[in-house]
């Protein structure tokens, strides 16, 4: 409730994810825990997301479904104008050059991403001008080749489909903004090419809309019909001067024993801001959060330290926990388990793991076995061979850790309820909202992953990393 209504979205370099910060290390601290707040980078200008509401004006009028990306511009206050198709070719460019200020105009292609405005877009966006005034004209002489030989006609080509093939002509003429389709639920993201580049004296200043497909495409009808079509935009996307620094923030329990040895479990705290960030990853955190609260308000003195690692910048590219592993912050051989949860917000129903872990788990877990009869939880082997350590990509935070030989089992989650989650209705979406997370299942998963984590780090011994990946030599731990 904290993260996804009173917060909110949290990208990297928001005032959101800021407070996110803070009240997540104050929590841990309120538990006893010892925080340490890791600085992994910084981004020169912040952003923060304000209201947003658009309609187009007319008769058969609607209200319009839609989102910027993060780091791009909002409008000057409600910005009225109508609406123009994209030019594909410099003759179209001139011929409504003076048409274009005060437009919405309307783009080809379809991405979540922002359109790329930076040099690179623009090399991109040459290139493939280029060919197409190339294609051009081969094909007008194929056109009139074809006219005389019938019996072997040659190809017609197809151009190359670029976005906002004129961006920087565009703009200059005094373009409102630039909208493209997308389809429901809508998916938006950032400005990948530009939010690193910024600062208060070159910030952006076209909008950049993704509208639903439905909608676009009425739209497309009628000025394609030449019709007149006036939309109205008001879009509060605002800025703030930098540096914005984000930080991975980490509640320390010491072990006993073993204080140099270590079970972590964590989610990321950074969301995109379309929707509330509720389910990616808020219940992931929250589920970690309440597994610290449990384990360190109890009074358990655990073995081996135990980590409740809550990351920074996952959706920016794995920020930090690449900082965490790369920057070696504990030794990774001392590492038994990180229990990742960056998924659904199901049910935690048990897990799979190599043999060499099968009798370790077991007696972990036997306290689970009848805890809550509507969620049974199971110890599985897993089957067939182990495949190689991974080298590369990796869809969550797990991903660095296994690259570098660190188990990283996680429990296994179930929608046992029948509550009809599907992940991609919320990925990146603007269906990311609280509704989405269930109480129940997160309120089990915590106890769950409390008692996995205790346990593990309560053995006598680092879980063996035997069998965990093709060709790994078995570990001397057990």
């Amino acid at each position: 409730d904290i993260l996804a209504n009173v917060i909110g979205g949290r990208p990297v370099g928001s005032h959101a994810l800021e407070d996110a910060e803070k009240w997540v290390a104050k929590q841990f601290r309120s538990w006893g825990l010892e925080v340490m707040e890791q600085e992994v980078g910084e981004i020169n200008v912040g952003f923060s997301r304000g209201p947003w509401w658009g309609k187009m004006l007319s008769e058969d009028g609607m209200v319009l479904h839609f989102g910027t990306p993060s780091y791009t511009a909002g409008t000057k206050g409600p910005q009225r104008g109508h609406v123009l198709l994209e030019p594909q070719t410099r003759q179209e460019l001139e011929r409504m050059k003076g048409a274009l200020k005060g437009a919405w105009v309307l783009i080809e292609g379809s991405t979540a991403f922002a359109l790329d405005s930076s040099p690179k877009g623009d090399s991109i966006r040459q290139s493939a001008l280029e060919k197409n005034e190339e294609i051009d004209r081969l094909n007008e002489e194929a056109r009139q080749y074809n006219a005389t030989h019938r019996d072997a006609p040659k190809k017609i080509q197809e151009k190359q489909v670029v976005p906002a093939l004129f961006y920087r002509e565009m703009k200059e003429a005094g373009a409102l903004g630039f909208i493209q389709a997308v389809k429901e639920p809508i998916q938006i993201l950032y400005d990948r090419a530009n939010c690193y580049n910024l600062t208060m004296e070159n910030l952006p200043t076209v909008c950049d809309i993704k509208l639903e497909a439905g909608q676009y495409n009425i739209i497309k009808e009628k000025v394609l019909a030449k019709k007149d079509v006036i939309l109205e935009f008001d879009i509060r996307n605002h800025f703030f001067e930098g540096p914005v620094k984000y930080h991975n923030i980490i509640g320390i329990l010491k072990g006993s024993k073993y204080p140099n040895e270590y079970v972590l479990t964590g989610g990321h705290l950074d969301s995109f801001d379309s929707a509330s960030g509720a389910v990616d990853d808020g219940q992931g955190v929250s589920v970690t959060m309440e597994t610290a609260r449990l384990i360190a308000t109890s009074g358990a003195k655990p073995k081996r330290s135990i980590m409740f690692t809550i990351w920074t910048g996952e959706e920016y590219g794995l920020l930090g926990s690449k900082y965490f592993v790369q920057n070696e912050t504990i030794p990774l051989d001392k590492i038994s388990n990180y229990f990742n949860r960056d998924g659904g917000p199901e049910v935690a129903v048990g897990v799979t793991v190599p043999e060499a872990m099968y009798d370790d788990f077991s007696e972990i877990a036997k306290p689970l076995t009848n805890l809550n009869p509507e969620f049974p939880f199971k110890v599985e082997k897993r089957e067939g061979e182990p495949g190689p350590r991974p080298t590369k990509g990796g869809s969550s935070d797990h991903a660095y850790f296994a690259r570098n030989g660190v188990p990283t089992i996680s429990l296994s989650l179930k929608d046992v309820k029948g509550y009809n989650f599907t992940y991609r209705e919320i990925w990146h979406t603007d269906r990311d909202l609280y509704n989405k997370a269930y109480p129940d299942y997160l309120n089990h998963s915590a106890i769950v992953n409390a008692v996995m984590v205790y346990g593990v780090a309560n053995l006598d011994h680092l879980l063996s990393r035997e069998g965990l990946y093709k060709d790994e030599p078995a570990s001397s731990d057990k």
